[in-house]
């Protein structure tokens, strides 16, 4: 029984970003997979997703991802992917905060005989980061201030 893009995209994310099983990499995606972001064609095929889900897991360890199909066509998913987490660690030379992030990412995923073989994504994680490290710095300092020293008059 040939499975459905849906169940293949929602299999995909829960068991890479959500249970971290790099197993499971070769039951979603074709070996020669591509993923194309921001004026970039980015090849590695199951070792670039390894990469990928490595560097998530260990920025946003309790990662969840719930997934909204858009669109179907006979071998494309429009489709949304929405993210919850902690940032724990550091992801992509932003220092882990502490705070719970929501961010949303779009894409469309291409399937061929049943793996994804190639995707277009869209994120606005980098904009979730530069807010929760604006928040940090508005943050009340912790650290008591020193007295002054007494100044002759």
């Amino acid at each position: 029984m040939k499975r459905s893009a849906i169940s293949l995209l929602q299999g995909a994310s829960s068991a890479l970003f959500v249970d971290g099983d790099p197993e499971a990499i070769s039951k979603y995606f074709a070996s020669d997979y591509v993923v194309h972001v921001t004026d970039e064609d980015i090849r590695g095929g199951h070792a670039l997703i390894r990469s990928v889900v490595g560097l998530y897991r260990n920025a946003f360890p309790d990662l969840s991802v719930e997934v909204a199909v858009l669109m179907e066509t006979s071998d494309r998913v429009a489709w949304q992917r929405t993210m919850r987490a902690t940032h724990t660690g550091a992801f992509k030379g932003f220092p882990g905060t502490g705070q719970n992030m929501v961010w949303r990412e779009m894409v469309v995923s291409r399937v061929v005989a049943g793996l994804i073989t190639e995707e277009w994504v869209v994120t606005d994680l980098g904009e979730r980061l530069l807010f929760a490290r604006k928040a940090m710095s508005l943050k009340p300092s912790t650290k008591t201030p020193r007295p002054r020293r007494a100044t002759k008059t």
